[in-house]
């Protein structure tokens, strides 16, 4: 399905927007560089190592956009359930638009319905088609929350975040093998190995993995009606309570007769990992080229504890020791 049936088309950036991205083009090369795990160069922008294009789609957020009340950002960290939450926040606020058994997350991939914030910002230079989608407007993003302007983040505004965090253990093995899917073919596969020292460096696609969380974590704790902090462990022990709270803070609680009418187990049903990987649309492979990606790339186990299939116990040890060392005194843990 393609994404213009979805998305408004856009003009040419205004002057504003050019000016932006003439401001980000002159900042990227005097930033600190390592290479990705798959497309592009890092950057070490605000404390974080980021692709071009999330720092072109940052600084276009930063300058440009307008957020309103009704707006709803579903954030992650890179293979912590992106596709997932994306599918969960999609048929929950739209769950009264369409039929089950003709939803539209049986026709697209939740990538296709809930668009990728600072990667269409980044395609279009510009912030112009975002204006024009209705609300409530569902964008998802991967940038830490320390990178957002304070016109969003601040109590003030009413826009809200949902952020899901998964075990680092799982999420680098995770990430590894999407990694590699994704590499250009003349690019030699990326050991699990090498990966594994750079994650544990931070040094990965919006990295450090422990930063990013713990930004989100701390901006729930301190505003919890504007922030929802979820544990991917948690959902998937028990998605029927997590689907009630997520509706529930984005004020669109279910009600009696919905769950006289099992609406919360159809949401779970639909949302899960064995529905939406099974779904035709979800079942293309990637089309060769340098950037393309499939609709499967995104769909692997979705297991907990999958790591284990993969780390020797000094990796295991050394990711419990980072991952206690930096969420000492937090109040956040994985346990």
């Amino acid at each position: 399905m393609e994404i213009s049936k979805f998305f408004p088309s856009v003009e040419i950036p205004n002057e504003g927007c050019q000016k932006t991205l003439k401001n980000c083009n002159e900042l990227l090369p005097t930033l600190p560089q390592s290479k990705a795990w798959w497309f592009d160069q890092l950057f070490q922008y605000q404390g974080f190592w980021i692709p071009s294009f999330g720092i072109r789609g940052s600084m276009l957020i930063n300058d440009h956009f307008k957020p309103r009340p009704t707006d709803i950002i579903v954030a992650t960290f890179p293979k912590c359930g992106t596709t997932w939450l994306r599918a969960l926040v999609f048929s929950i606020i739209n769950r009264n638009s369409f039929d089950f058994s003709d939803h539209p997350l049986r026709k697209a991939n939740p990538r296709e319905l809930v668009l990728f914030f600072e990667g269409y910002l980044h395609n279009y230079g510009s912030t112009s088609f975002v204006d024009g989608l209705p609300s409530p407007r569902l964008l998802s993003t991967q940038l830490p929350y320390s990178l957002f302007p304070t016109r969003m983040t601040d109590d003030t505004s009413a826009c809200r975040f949902v952020y899901i965090c998964r075990d680092p253990k799982d999420v680098f093995v995770s990430k590894w093998h999407f990694a590699n899917k994704l590499r250009p073919k003349e690019l030699p596969p990326l050991s699990l190995e090498e990966a594994f020292d750079l994650f544990c460096k931070g040094v990965s696609e919006y990295g450090p993995f422990w930063d990013h969380g713990l930004g989100y974590w701390e901006a729930s704790v301190e505003s919890p009606k504007k922030v929802l902090f979820l544990k991917y462990e948690d959902v998937k022990k028990e998605p029927l309570g997590c689907v009630r709270k997520l509706a529930g803070f984005l004020r669109v609680p279910f009600t009696a007769e919905e769950e006289n009418n099992e609406a919360v187990a159809e949401i779970v049903k639909l949302c899960s990992f064995e529905s939406l990987s099974n779904q035709n649309v979800n079942k293309s492979q990637t089309s060769g080229g340098e950037r393309t990606v499939g609709s499967s790339d995104f769909f692997r186990k979705g297991e907990v504890g999958d790591w284990v299939n993969h780390l020797s116990p000094e990796m295991v040890e050394k990711l419990n020791q980072i991952t206690e060392q930096k969420l000492q005194g937090t109040g956040f843990n994985f346990d």
